[in-house]
């Protein structure tokens, strides 16, 4: 039986005793220890592998800009409450819409992945209490994480999994399923974990998982990771971070 089905059986059994509760408090923990208040209304820019970008926040709005040159010129892409633009050395070109949906979606990705835990509490986000476990040397709290259609983006079906550490309640690995470009599993070890003006900032290794299995069940990431059957794939790291309270 697909081990993924089981934890999802899993999860429903836990969802009826109650246990969404309890994942929906791990997730406030660690979001307040990660930047809590601070999320809300804050500008945070940062360069991330050549590009620059400016993720900003605030309960009524939210803007997400990435710059970078290419042969075109100075590339900026404004995704925003009124939707997708490209400018080009300034003056704003016509795109697609399945280009526009393309470049919407990656700048997103980075947000998300940059703001994170913060957005697990978005009304799409479903979590539920997996299981405490260990790994190397520390206590988590294991949350499962995935989201309804509606409100949930394109990418709704993807699955999350996320150690929250038991006395630090940061996050401090993280694994997810994809189905772009042939879909397969990531897992993510948090690394240069610093505070910058209240917010957590880490950067990443990046592992898939090694050998011919290229998509394993989810819930299998762990055992796979100690016992080596993942391979680093790349390093994420977030250069030249700012946060500015707005």
């Amino acid at each position: 039986m697909n081990h993924l089905l089981i934890l999802v059986g899993v999860l429903l059994i836990f969802s009826s005793c109650g246990t969404g509760s309890k994942g929906q408090k791990v997730i406030d923990r660690a979001i307040e220890e990660h930047g809590g208040a601070v999320y809300e209304t804050v500008r945070l820019s940062f360069d991330f592998r050549e590009i620059h970008y400016e993720i900003l926040k605030t309960p009524e709005r939210y803007e997400y800009i990435r710059e970078f040159d290419d042969s075109l010129g100075r590339v900026k892409d404004i995704l925003n409450n009124e939707g997708f633009r490209r400018l080009i050395d300034g003056r704003e070109v016509q795109v697609t819409d399945e280009r526009a949906q393309a470049f919407s979606n990656s700048v997103n990705s980075v947000a998300y992945f940059a703001f994170l835990p913060y957005g697990l509490n978005d009304m799409a986000a479903q979590k539920e209490w997996v299981r405490e476990t260990e790994l190397e040397g520390n206590r988590y709290d294991l949350i499962y994480v995935n989201f309804v259609e509606e409100g949930g983006g394109d990418d709704f079906d993807d699955e999350y999994l996320y150690w929250i550490n038991k006395e630090t309640g940061r996050m401090d690995y993280l694994a997810y399923t994809f189905h772009t470009e042939g879909g397969g599993i990531r897992f993510r070890k948090a690394v240069n974990q610093r505070v910058i003006d209240g917010v957590l900032i880490q950067d990443y290794e990046n592992y898939m998982p090694a050998g011919a299995e290229k998509r394993p069940p989810l819930d299998e990431v762990e055992h796979l990771y100690i016992s080596g059957g993942l391979e680093l794939l790349s390093e994420i790291q977030l250069k030249n971070v700012k946060v500015e309270r707005l």
